[in-house]
């Protein structure tokens, strides 16, 4: 879901509150986008998300006369590399949850994304060498049981929800390492991921199996809405993020995947058994506890 800019410093502010709760509930939206497009094969709609993202990433950089650093990006080795590897992540991540929300998968990829805080502190212990206080040391803890509980209950691992933990969360570390804004590296990683996009519309085209100008109006429409439904939320997350506190972000992080999860459950119908929910009661409760510390720094400060 989002990109990882610098935070404010000296608190909230209600433009960037509303900027970033605009992000995630068009993200916690997403699902019902994607639904409509569940005949469509994942890697058409993937290749149509970065095509159809183009313009309008590159029109909203225009708009904020960012372009050089995006030439210079263009310019430099170091960067197109690291570019290309945050792009190959994010594209597994669109198409496996592309995938999980047409294939009725949906509870899944809220799992997924709820993980994903915790899975970001066990990287930061490994990756960066930070220690994780025991709080957090026991949210990452009851993930790993809950996870447990629900490879008991299938009879294998939930690999849609770690597959989006692990690619998410390896893109946003990485991503906070690139030496340039969210919306220049979001304009950057879909323009490495053009020239294949475009080849393999092509190719379904030429072949007759594409579902572009097929005659259908309402899908035309929906893959052309798909750069808009892929770049808006992420842009106008980075413009939010930016004048938010960390700790109002870690809390408001759980919009989208609460929003995916009341959707599969209430609107998609995906079967919510007992098991999945004690599961699920154990990230909540996880979620709880990493987010307390949090919110309790930001109101003695405020205090």
């Amino acid at each position: 879901m989002d990109d990882a800019p610098t935070t404010a410093q000296g608190g909230d502010s209600l433009p960037g509150f509303l900027f970033a709760l605009t992000a995630y509930l068009l993200w916690g939206f997403l699902p019902l986008y994607m639904k409509a497009l569940a005949h469509v094969p994942p890697p058409e709609v993937i290749a149509h998300r970065v095509v159809w993202s183009v313009p309008v990433a590159l029109a909203v950089l225009a708009w904020l006369g960012r372009t050089g650093d995006l030439r210079a990006a263009l310019r430099t080795p170091r960067m197109l590399g690291m570019g290309a590897l945050t792009a190959a992540l994010i594209s597994v991540n669109w198409g496996i949850y592309v995938w999980a929300i047409g294939s009725g998968n949906a509870l899944d990829a809220a799992l997924g994304y709820y993980i994903n805080p915790l899975f970001s502190i066990f990287l930061g212990a490994v990756l960066l060498r930070e220690r994780p206080g025991r709080t957090q040391l026991a949210a990452i803890a009851l993930a790993v049981v809950a996870v447990g509980i629900l490879t008991w209950e299938a009879g294998r691992l939930p690999f849609v929800a770690l597959g989006l933990t692990l690619t998410w969360g390896f893109y946003a570390y990485l991503k906070r390492r690139l030496p340039i804004g969210p919306n220049q590296g979001f304009t950057l990683e879909v323009l490495i991921l053009l020239i294949p996009a475009v080849a393999y519309i092509g190719w379904l085209q030429a072949r007759g199996t594409g579902n572009f100008l097929k005659g259908v109006a309402w899908d035309n429409a929906l893959l052309l809405g798909c750069g808009i439904v892929t770049a808006v939320p992420l842009m106008i997350y980075a413009n939010g993020a930016k004048r938010l506190t960390l700790s109002t972000i870690a809390v408001m992080q759980y919009i989208a995947p609460t929003m995916i999860f009341l959707t599969a459950v209430f609107i998609f119908g995906e079967p919510f058994s007992r098991v999945k929910l004690v599961a699920f009661g154990l990230i909540w409760t996880a979620l709880v506890i990493y987010s307390l510390p949090l919110l309790t720094g930001r109101f003695n400060r405020v205090g």
